[in-house]
């Protein structure tokens, strides 16, 4: 593995789970024992109906690409050499969005409305990204 020089995020207690079902590549988020919502970002109380109650939970890790936007300058000098390269929000199957990039493909052909699955970039021995790659109709 090379050194990863992009930042990375802050694991703590709360998020915890979140990036160790990255790490075991599965895609984990919150579900309210209440209401059933299920949210990202990771957060303390349910935005539905405030309940402290939660469960994690795999999901597919299948979605739609809802908005995408390629960027053609480093903001981080860690991203210097991946310029131009784009950024997605993508609606999971499940509800929540998430942030993230598509790979695999050229960055033109990133469009709204694509089909992607989740997959998973091992950075740091620590630290794993969750990532996207077009689905083919095949693994539709």
């Amino acid at each position: 593995m090379n050194e990863y020089n992009k930042p990375l995020p802050a694991i703590n207690d709360e998020n915890r789970p979140f990036w160790d079902g990255c790490r075991a590549h599965r895609l984990m988020m919150q579900k309210c024992r209440h209401c059933s919502h299920i949210r990202y970002p990771i957060q303390a109380v349910c935005p539905e109906c405030l309940s402290e109650e939660v469960d994690w939970i795999v999901l597919s890790g299948r979605g739609e690409v809802l908005s995408r936007m390629v960027f053609h300058r480093a903001y981080h000098p860690g991203f210097k050499e991946d310029i131009p390269y784009n950024v997605v929000l993508v609606q999971l199957d499940e509800g929540p969005r998430i942030f993230s990039n598509v790979v695999g493909v050229d960055n033109a052909a990133v469009q709204v409305g694509m089909e992607v699955a989740v997959v998973f970039d091992d950075v740091t021995p620590e630290v794993t990204i969750p990532r996207f790659t077009p689905r083919l109709a095949s693994s539709q």
